[in-house]
C-alpha cells in the first residue's frame, strides 16, 4: 500500500524538472523522491554544477526547480536569481546541508520559493516539494525556528480558556486550521508533522477546551475568544 504522502498528485505534474545537486547519492534519492510522486524519468532533469545547469536552462525552460547551495564551481544563490528573474513564478526548492544564517536568508532573498534541510528524512522532502507544487512556500522546521530568532517577540498573551489553561501557539494553530476544516493528516502535511503528532496535540485542546470532538472543540473556542 503506498504511503500517503508518495501518493501522486492529483493535478499534472509541471515538467521538466531541474534538479541541481552534485552528490551522486543524493541525486539517486531525490529521483527517487521524484518518480514516487508521479514524474516519469525522462521528465527529470540533472545538472552537477552551475555550467550544467545553465546548459540545461540554455536548451529548455523547466517548471520545477531543486537547487543544492554548495556547487562545485560556485553557490547555487546565483542560480536562483537567474532563475527567479527568468520566470518569476516558477517554485525553486533549496535542498542543502547549509543551515547558516547567511545561507538561508541570502537564498530567500535570491528568490528561493522554499528550504529543506538534506537531513531530513525522504517524507518530509516529498512533503516540501508536494508544497512548492501546490503553490505553497515550505521551510524546514529547523530553518523556520532560526528566522523566528531574527524577529523581535509579539508581545501577545496566549489565549486561555475559562479554567485558564492556556493553549500552546503550537495548539492554537492546528485548532485554527480543524477550525478550517482540514482533516488531520492534511494539518500534518501542512505543517510538517507527523499525524500522530498531530492526534497528540488535537487531544490535548479536547482536554483544555473540556470537549469531545472537533466542532465542539471549534464552538467552544470562538466562545471564548480563541479563533474568530
Amino acid at each position: 500500500m503506498t504511503h500517503a504522502p508518495f501518493a501522486a498528485l492529483d493535478t499534472t505534474l509541471p515538467a521538466p524538472v531541474l534538479v541541481v545537486e552534485d552528490e551522486p547519492l543524493l541525486q539517486q534519492r531525490l529521483r527517487a523522491v521524484l518518480l514516487q510522486l508521479g514524474y516519469a524519468h525522462d521528465a527529470l532533469v540533472f545538472a552537477a554544477s552551475l555550467a550544467q545547469a545553465r546548459a540545461c536552462l540554455a536548451a529548455q525552460p523547466v517548471a520545477l526547480a531543486l537547487v543544492d547551495l554548495q556547487l562545485p564551481d560556485g553557490s547555487g544563490r546565483e542560480l536562483i536569481e537567474q532563475l527567479r528573474a527568468d520566470d518569476p513564478g516558477l517554485g525553486i526548492l533549496v535542498v542543502s546541508a547549509w543551515s547558516s544564517e547567511d545561507a538561508i536568508l541570502g537564498a530567500l532573498r535570491a528568490g528561493a520559493t522554499g528550504y529543506v534541510l538534506k537531513e531530513r528524512d525522504d517524507i518530509e522532502v516529498s512533503l516540501s516539494i508536494r508544497s512548492v507544487l501546490r503553490g505553497g512556500a515550505p521551510i524546514d522546521p529547523f530553518i523556520a525556528r532560526r528566522i523566528l530568532e531574527l524577529l523581535p517577540a509579539p508581545a501577545v498573551a496566549a489565549p486561555v480558556h475559562e479554567q485558564g489553561e492556556a493553549l500552546s501557539e503550537r495548539e492554537g494553530q492546528i485548532l485554527r486550521l480543524v477550525a478550517d476544516g482540514l482533516s488531520n493528516r492534511e494539518i500534518a502535511e501542512q505543517l510538517f508533522l507527523s499525524r500522530y503528532t498531530v492526534e497528540s496535540h488535537v487531544k490535548r485542546i479536547y482536554r483544555k477546551l473540556a470537549v469531545s470532538s472537533r466542532t465542539g472543540a471549534v464552538r467552544a473556542a470562538r466562545e471564548r475568544g480563541v479563533i474568530g
